[in-house]
């Protein structure tokens, strides 16, 4: 086995912080050694002690003074949205209908998806991210060129066919049986393939009949360890249409939970406006709401009651995301620092080490996936990230008065982007630099 010695100022949580002194939901080594082989972590500790322990032939590589941790896990983003992102519109319906969805059809094609894809993953590790869960286009060639490039790279990755069959361009649509049968498809060509997951994926309830809602029903109790990821009440006027469209529904999160679509595994993207109701079901069922701060405040969409929905007697569970590209970043600090912001108008503080906890081991614990990435526990896959709070002659004019941890992860959180990001290992193999 091929082993290297990574040496730096090591970070990863245990749980969630409870406040900024809660040192004991985090394990942090000043001078850490992390022994990776295989792709796996396999030792963790200060760094002499992991020495010791290592083979005479080990690569050593120092990150000093930089900081090491898990990877980022991206939650929510749409890969067919790269040339979408930065595009001027009043709200989120306008957005789809004059920018969105065109581009999207143009996914049909495989050779303008297998470009977008090998631009969608270069941006992910330029920034960090070392898992995502992402939308593809209606097309099968999207999803083909997403887990085929996941696969090239060997990144974890959750993606899947989204199925819509109505409120879009005919370019854009399927069937209720095309929409059951691809995604099928889709799940026997790359499920379980490399690092890959596939996730069944309606858009949202305004973009599919109550016969595409009951084939993808069909899908969710034939593949019940499969993610499912959808939208849920994201604008006002999209929830006003939705309840339109299916006047039965008690509300939205009801037309979700009609169609057995709600569970540990249901990733909700926005999920900003719920009731008391709505929050109930989704707590009981154990659903996650995902938080895309970048995307609510461009998109004039909202501000999500992230503090109000985890202290409810019945707690909502959380995911943070960039939403790429209603999202104007693909920056997972980006998305915390604008995150920050939400909860600073809502009145609420949301502390750094909250912040990390989230894009690490919160968002691998909210798909279920802590066991293999988001922490740097020996077993656990080698996803790293390498911090550099001075990447910019502003951060490090800051950093000459920084004292504490959480004071360099919040100028990093503040200040820091791409620039930040000295390296990116994905199962233990250095790709940031690859792209320089």
């Amino acid at each position: 086995m091929t082993t290297t010695l990574l040496r730096g100022r090591l970070l990863s949580f245990h749980r969630a912080p409870l406040s900024l002194a809660d040192s004991q939901s985090y394990l942090y080594e000043e001078d850490g050694g992390l022994l990776v082989g295989d792709g796996l972590i396999t030792a963790i500790g200060p760094y002499a002690d992991v020495k010791a322990k290592a083979a005479a032939d080990t690569a050593e590589i120092d990150h000093r003074p930089h900081l090491i941790m898990p990877g980022f896990i991206d939650m929510h983003l749409h890969f067919p949205q790269m040339q979408v992102i930065a595009s001027y519109a009043a709200n989120l319906l306008e957005w789809l209908n004059t920018y969105t969805f065109p581009e999207e059809c143009r996914f049909v094609e495989s050779a303008h998806a297998e470009r977008i894809a090998t631009h969608f993953y270069d941006e992910l590790i330029r920034h960090g991210t070392t898992t995502a869960v992402a939308y593809c286009s209606v097309h099968k060639t999207s999803a083909d060129a997403f887990f085929a490039e996941a696969m090239r790279r060997n990144m974890r990755m959750v993606g899947g066919k989204v199925m819509m069959d109505r409120n879009a361009p005919q370019g854009l649509l399927d069937t209720p049986e095309m929409g059951y049968d691809e995604t099928r498809q889709v799940i026997s060509d790359w499920h379980g393939k490399g690092r890959n997951h596939v996730a069944i994926t309606p858009r949202f309830a305004i973009t599919s009949t109550p016969a595409q809602m009951e084939a993808t029903s069909a899908l969710a109790r034939e593949f019940p360890d499969l993610h499912i990821q959808t939208h849920l009440s994201e604008n006002h006027d999209e929830i006003r249409f939705t309840c339109e469209l299916y006047p039965d529904a008690i509300d939205y999160t009801d037309i979700y939970a009609h169609y057995g679509l709600l569970g540990p595994k249901s990733l909700f993207g926005h999920a900003i406006h719920l009731s008391e109701r709505e929050a109930d079901v989704m707590s009981e069922a154990g659903a996650v709401a995902v938080h895309c701060p970048t995307s609510n405040l461009f998109l004039g969409s909202g501000l999500f009651p992230l503090r109000a929905l985890a202290r409810r007697e019945k707690p909502v569970r959380i995911g943070v995301a960039t939403d790429i590209g209603g999202g104007s970043s693909y920056s997972m600090l980006r998305t915390m620092d604008e995150a920050y912001k939400i909860q600073q108008l809502l009145g609420e503080r949301l502390n750094p080490l909250e912040s990390y906890y989230l894009v690490t081991r919160g968002n691998a614990e909210a798909l279920s996936l802590a066991d293999r990435i988001g922490t740097l526990e020996p077993g656990t896959e080698a996803d790293l990230v390498v911090l550099d709070a001075t990447a910019t002659s502003a951060m490090a004019l800051k950093m000459e008065v920084v004292k504490t941890l959480p004071e360099e992860l919040f100028l990093l959180q503040t200040m820091g982007d791409d620039r930040a990001v000295a390296e990116t290992y994905v199962a233990g193999v250095a790709l940031k630099a690859q792209l320089r």
